[in-house]
């Protein structure tokens, strides 16, 4: 998992796509990209040839915590799926915030081989009344602390510890959203 390069920095403009499309896309176990459909492709601003082999994070919007993609990658590589609510970056630093369900693919004989992501738009009100605010409040403590894998465990233990007090797990947390 790495981080977006750095010559790309954020503008500030969203760009939206409609309720009834799906952003749909397919990765190796390691991130990288095997498969990108149009809508995904229009949105980020790259061309396939451009996403094929390339890690997901090639998307990555720095506002976004790490400590969620911890989560997503812990649960997917151990063979479940996760809803997540997750803003991403177009090439010209324009964002896009997505509902994402990432499920991993299986083989023939239970092993996971991959990943599949397809993504909806999210409800606005969620995400400003409750998303925004929580992936803020991670960031802040990631940000806070030098040593960058500390800090992504310093906001993943804030998570657990907010979800603890209200009595949620996190996938309860995000279906009463």
């Amino acid at each position: 998992m790495s981080d977006k390069p750095s010559g790309i920095q954020p503008s500030g403009r969203e760009r939206h796509f409609k309720p009834d499309e799906l952003i749909v896309s397919k990765t190796d176990l390691k991130g990288h990209i095997t498969y990108a459909n149009e809508v995904f492709l229009r949105l980020s601003d790259y061309s396939e040839g451009d996403v094929l082999g390339k890690p997901h994070a090639l998307i990555r919007h720095p506002d976004m915590p790490r400590c969620i993609f911890k989560l997503l990658w812990d649960r997917i590589s151990s063979g479940h799926e996760i809803f997540a609510y997750v803003v991403n970056m177009a090439s010209n630093g324009d964002h896009y915030w997505v509902y994402a369900h990432v499920t991993p693919t299986f083989d023939a004989s239970h092993n996971v081989v991959g990943y599949h992501s397809n993504r909806r738009v999210p409800d606005p009100k969620v995400l400003s009344e409750k998303i925004i605010p929580l992936y803020a409040e991670l960031r802040e403590i990631e940000d806070s602390v030098p040593n960058r894998k500390d800090g992504m465990n310093a906001a993943f233990a804030a998570l657990e510890k907010k979800l603890s007090d209200i009595g949620l797990s996190y996938d309860r947390f995000v279906q009463s959203l």
